[in-house]
């Protein structure tokens, strides 16, 4: 072995060492968190297509205990959930066209970070009124005593 080798990798221990004393782990690139975020909002969409596919095929089974389910959805922790299920959708069709101009695009790869970015705000300039608009009867009934 080298003494440049011995030495780079003494010094990379010697900051790994130091930054697990200090508190520090590595936290991760945006990329990295995308790319998770990605998996899961994806495995979410799944389950809930899968879910919803059960519920519809109920109507042909047992109509009154598709009604039944169909109520329990009016509730507000599941107006919650859809919130967060457009979330989901939203971010995962965003990224997902990231990663498809990753991919195909020649200059894809050098503008991935200003382009994960970019969906970044997209998502919250579609999520935040969105929401508003999604939870709005959920709150009216809760505190204004609508309909």
């Amino acid at each position: 072995m080298s003494t440049t080798a011995s030495t780079t990798e003494a010094g990379a221990s010697d900051r790994a060492g130091a930054s697990r004393r200090q508190g520090t782990f590595y936290r991760g690139d945006p990329g990295m968190w995308s790319w998770v975020l990605h998996r899961i909002t994806g495995v979410l969409t799944f389950f809930f297509l899968f879910v919803h596919v059960l519920d519809t095929a109920l109507v042909r089974v047992s109509p009154n205990t598709y009604d039944q389910v169909i109520e329990t959805y009016k509730t507000p922790i599941v107006n919650l959930l859809e919130v967060g299920l457009v979330g989901a959708v939203l971010y995962h069709a965003l990224n997902g066209i990231r990663v498809m101009l990753v991919d195909f695009w020649a200059k894809g790869v050098k503008y991935q970070k200003p382009m994960l970015w970019t969906i970044v705000v997209i998502w919250f300039a579609v999520m935040i009124p969105g929401a508003v608009a999604m939870l709005w009867r959920t709150a009216s009934i809760l505190f204004g005593g609508g309909h």
